[in-house]
């Protein structure tokens, strides 16, 4: 099975159909374990009816009780032969959907870590979520295959064979019924493929919806907006259940004719082997065979039946995951050598300019102008800023990622303990730690802990308040210690004394080092070296903050504004986070 640190592999990401195969050949001496034990396993069942019958005519006649025992005695070894068979099968084959679910997974989490800030561009959060919670044990089901499946086959053909010896009409029939079984399941297990497809891009919707319900509660409550908001998800919801009801039809019948038709295929061939006795065509215990080997045979037709199903539902998960492995990452074309030491940075399409080792502070009436900025200053999209005169878009894109950082302030944070969660690309040492912490603001919330910064939170930290989680992300961008940070809103969620603490402490942390920031607070802006003043995406001023306070009457009257609006002076932390938990309780 894959380890977690083993390259999985490059995968056949030409169709659903290859990667399956791909899956397979990545395991090969399991996968042919699994078919050989399968086929053992079934090839041994078929031996039981060939056993009763030699104890029927051999055995039950007068004086020959050793000869029946003896048969007998050879049925139970067979059987528990066959049973220590069916565990080991059993057990082969949980590896082989383990080793394609393990790899399946590795391989999906690895391109999106990959793709980086192109995958929320390139493919919705649903896609990925669906991806993750239902397709990879889909594609892992459809791998059994391997083993019954191939068993399955080696097994109609041993019982044909045998069946030849003893009627040809019967194995006429049994020949001929696998195909006709396949006529009348084929066209149900193609609409189930195609209801299935349409299934799995409808709950990739509307887990995104979900998604976006959850992200944007607060702003939808700020404009009435939840109410219309819940009345479309509900439609949708209503459409999804109802596609889930017509695969759930196609579903129910092949399973019912998975059952129903192999005990009519048994009852066919029962009734003719029984005439054949009748008129003397077999003997008694032949016929007795004949029974049993078709009685073995419903298993496997029934596995052929089932397996068709599951390879359908295989090859539509099979295909989203190949869609998702075939998204490109960002292009990385740069061949630049990038700066050797601190440079400035410069956009030309808003006209910042962030001198090398400075604070500066990007603020504007509308946030998005200044999130574009740091995007492009940051290299996400389409860009013309450069880096120490050199375009950022023409140095490689792995040395921008590794001395540029974008902190933005809702970024992810995973599940795991506390030190973990901030760390950067090697373990979080105890000083570094607390260096990050202090300069974050953060001890109060180490210290609320159990077990400090070893204690497990949850995922997105949501056992932290709104504010915690605001400085645990800034305490990992701290550690991250790139040569150039750039923040967006770091102090949104806290307090007015919080908030001039982080300022502070985040000024002496990043003493010397290029550093942007993206406020309206004029707590924040006060400790900047140059403050930035945009106007529709351009600077239309620059400065200390209090030059610009006393000259600048548009900069005035935006940090007036949010004074008056409470979001530094009234509202505290705890305020805040009590209102968003109120939200979305509603």
């Amino acid at each position: 099975m894959i380890d977690a640190y083993e390259d999985p592999g490059t995968p056949d990401v030409r169709g659903g159909w290859h990667y399956l195969g791909w899956l397979v050949l990545r395991q090969q001496a399991r996968s042919l374990v699994g078919a050989l034990l399968g086929s053992t396993w079934m090839v041994l069942m078929a031996a039981q009816p060939y056993l009763m019958a030699r104890a029927v005519d051999d055995g039950l006649l007068p004086g020959r009780t050793g000869v029946l025992a003896g048969w007998a005695g050879v049925m139970l070894v067979v059987g528990a032969l066959n049973a220590w068979v069916s565990i080991m099968r059993h057990r082969t084959m949980t590896r082989v959907r383990m080793d394609a679910n393990f790899r399946t997974v590795k391989l999906v989490v690895e391109h999106a870590a990959r793709l980086g800030a192109a995958l929320p561009r390139r493919a919705g959060a649903g896609e990925v979520v669906t991806i993750g919670v239902g397709d990879v044990q889909t594609i892992a089901t459809a791998l059994t295959v391997v083993g019954p499946g191939v068993g399955s086959l080696v097994v109609y053909v041993v019982v044909a064979g045998v069946l030849l010896s003893i009627s040809a009409p019967i194995a006429a029939v049994v020949l001929l019924g696998v195909p006709v079984i396949g006529l009348l399941t084929g066209p149900l297990t193609v609409r189930l493929q195609g209801a299935e497809s349409e299934y799995r891009e409808r709950q990739g919707v509307l887990a995104a919806r979900i998604g976006d319900l959850a992200g944007g509660l607060r702003v939808l409550n700020g404009f009435g907006g939840k109410g219309l908001f819940a009345d479309a998800f509900r439609r949708d919801s209503q459409r999804l259940r109802a596609q889930g009801y017509r695969v759930g039809a196609v579903a129910s019948w092949v399973q019912a004719l998975g059952m129903g038709v192999p005990t009519l295929f048994l009852a066919v061939v029962t009734w003719l082997a029984a005439r054949q006795a009748a008129e003397g065509g077999i003997s008694i215990g032949e016929l007795v065979s004949v029974y049993g080997y078709v009685a073995v045979l419903i298993v496997p037709v029934a596995f052929f039946i089932e397996l068709t199903y599951q390879l359908n539902r295989g090859v539509v998960a099979a295909r989203r995951v190949v869609a998702l492995l075939r998204l490109e990452p960002e292009p990385d074309e740069g061949s630049l050598p990038a700066p050797d030491g601190p440079a400035e940075l410069r956009d030309p399409a808003s006209g910042v300019r962030v001198p090398a080792g400075r604070l500066v502070a990007l603020t504007a009436a509308r946030p998005a102008e200044t999130a574009a900025v740091v995007d492009r200053l940051g290299r996400y999209g389409a860009t013309d800023a450069t880096w120490g005169g050199v375009r950022l878009d023409a140095v490689p894109l792995a040395e921008v990622r590794s001395r540029i950082l974008v902190a933005d302030n809702e970024a992810d944070l995973f599940a795991g303990p506390l030190r973990e969660m901030v760390a950067a690309a090697e373990p979080a040492g105890g000083a570094a730690l607390r260096r990050a912490v202090y300069a974050a603001a953060a001890e109060d919330v180490v210290r609320g802990l159990p077990e400090g910064p070893d204690s497990a939170v949850a995922g997105q930290g949501r056992s932290l308040s709104g504010g915690q989680r605001q400085r645990i992300r800034l305490v990992r961008a701290l550690l991250a210690d790139p040569e150039v940070l750039l923040a967006v809103e770091p102090t949104s969620a806290l307090d007015a004394h919080t908030e001039a603490t982080v300022a502070e402490r985040l000024r002496e942390a990043r003493e010397g080092r290029t550093t942007v920031l993206t406020s309206t607070s004029p707590l924040v802006l006060d400790r900047a070296d140059t403050v930035l003043f945009l106007v529709d995406g351009k600077v239309a001023a620059s400065g200390p903050h209090r030059r610009l306070l006393a000259e600048e009457p548009g900069y005035r009257a935006l940090v007036a504004r949010d004074v008056e609006d409470g979001g530094t002076t009234e509202d505290t932390e705890d305020t805040k986070d009590t209102k968003d938990t109120e939200e979305a309780v509603r």
